[in-house]
């Protein structure tokens, strides 16, 4: 139920683009996105603070999108997003000396310092590239490539670095188990 809730405001954004367009593909997903974090305060009481940031990006792009008629600024949300998502990770390490990644997941997750490290510095990465990823199909592709890329693309591309990291996690944590039963053994 929350993957669906989470990219709730993205498929209705695809369905209106394509029945509509996209400026009303861009005030369905402000709508939508509104809807989504109004729910969540409601059901639970609270609102991450990486909603409520693309609540204000969705607003703002959206918005600008809307009121210019220029679907530039819409084009640009997924890359700002990623972007200061990959920011926050890296300045909580660098600035802060604090991982985030590891402050959100560690009650799932036992790992290793050095995993979480990775772990963070490629969602960084990740985020990076992304974010350029959507620029170059944003301005090198029309606008009905860029949604399909926006939600079968981006979405494709994030499961499949999911897949990777997972792939990587559960080899660290065999590493990390045939280690301590060796040096149990000695």
């Amino acid at each position: 139920m929350k993957l669906f809730l989470d990219f709730f405001p993205i498929v209705l954004f695809f369905a209106a683009f394509k029945l509509w367009g996209i400026y009303v593909a861009t005030g369905v997903a402000i709508a939508a996105t509104i809807a989504q974090i109004a729910w969540l305060k409601y059901s639970h009481g609270k609102v991450e603070p990486m909603q409520w940031l693309s609540l204000g990006i969705i607003v703002v792009f959206g918005g600008a999108t809307i009121l210019a008629h220029d679907e530039t600024f819409i084009k640009w949300k997924p890359t700002v997003l990623y972007w200061l998502m990959g920011g926050a990770l890296a300045g909580g390490m660098l600035f802060f000396r604090k991982n985030l990644l590891k402050s959100l997941m560690s009650s799932q997750l036992e790992l290793p310092e050095a995993a979480w490290r990775g772990m963070n510095w490629s969602w960084v990465a990740f985020f990076a590239v992304m974010g350029v990823l959507n620029l170059w199909v944003a301005y090198h592709f029309d606008t009905n490539a860029w949604v399909n890329f926006k939600l079968f693309g981006g979405l494709g591309l994030m499961a499949l670095f999911v897949i990777g990291q997972a792939l990587y996690l559960s080899r660290y944590m065999k590493d990390g188990k045939q280690a301590e039963a060796g040096a149990r053994d000695s």
